[in-house]
């Protein structure tokens, strides 16, 4: 049976991208087929500039199910929310259409890795966030973070988030790119392990190392 896992970030700029190729990466080691999909794609024209990445890390080529666009359905021009980029294109998000690229690709593959679209209360209307597509299709979340100063304050409240709607957490990817300053990344590193032990005990975090893409 396969599982889908909705990955989203404390921020917009946590690495997402990143850590969603690195675990799909890691998955494949241990013999699962994983493909990847980007929830709301947005500014970008035809393609998904994300799923590129993916591909890049997993170190394969460009997938029939990505020129198709089952790994990223809606695709929004302006570099900005869900919502208002929706807006600014003058068309309405219908997240069925990301409901039946997602059971396709479940089809085919054990493991399907959902990246989010910035970070887990991004709109994608007024009253409807991205968590919330997560709660109502019963998803595990993946939680990147990293060591950025203000980390740890935007971490606990996306941990926050994700309990009192009672949530899964599948895992903490701890991206390492943002390691500048050693005292504060091994002291970040060190208070997630331990803040995950405390009231998500069993989760594993996982630490995504700097990638160097050619």
């Amino acid at each position: 049976m396969s599982q889908t896992i909705f990955i989203s970030g404390i921020d917009t700029d946590a690495g997402k991208s990143y850590a969603t190729g690195y675990l799909a990466r890691m998955l494949m080691s241990q013999g699962e087929t994983v493909i990847t999909q980007k929830f709301i794609q947005t500014g970008c024209l035809e393609t998904s500039e994300d799923i590129e990445i993916h591909r890049r890390i997993t170190g394969s080529q460009i997938l029939p199910e990505d020129t198709s666009h089952l790994t990223a359905p809606i695709i929004l021009s302006y570099p900005a929310s869900a919502q208002l980029a929706a807006a600014i294109d003058g068309r309405t998000i219908d997240l069925t259409e990301i409901d039946r690229a997602t059971a396709e690709l479940a089809k085919h593959y054990s493991t399907v890795l959902i990246e989010g679209a910035g970070g887990l209360m991004v709109p994608i209307t007024d009253d409807f966030f991205a968590i919330d597509y997560a709660a109502t299709r019963s998803l595990p979340i993946a939680l990147v973070t990293n060591s950025k100063l203000g980390s740890i304050n935007h971490t606990v409240l996306s941990l926050e988030a994700i309990k009192s709607r009672g949530l899964r957490l599948h895992s903490v990817l701890f991206n390492h790119h943002f390691d500048t300053d050693a005292v504060i990344s091994a002291d970040t590193r060190a208070f997630v392990d331990r803040y995950i032990n405390r009231h998500f005990p069993g989760t594993p975090v996982i630490d995504i190392p700097t990638i160097t893409l050619d």
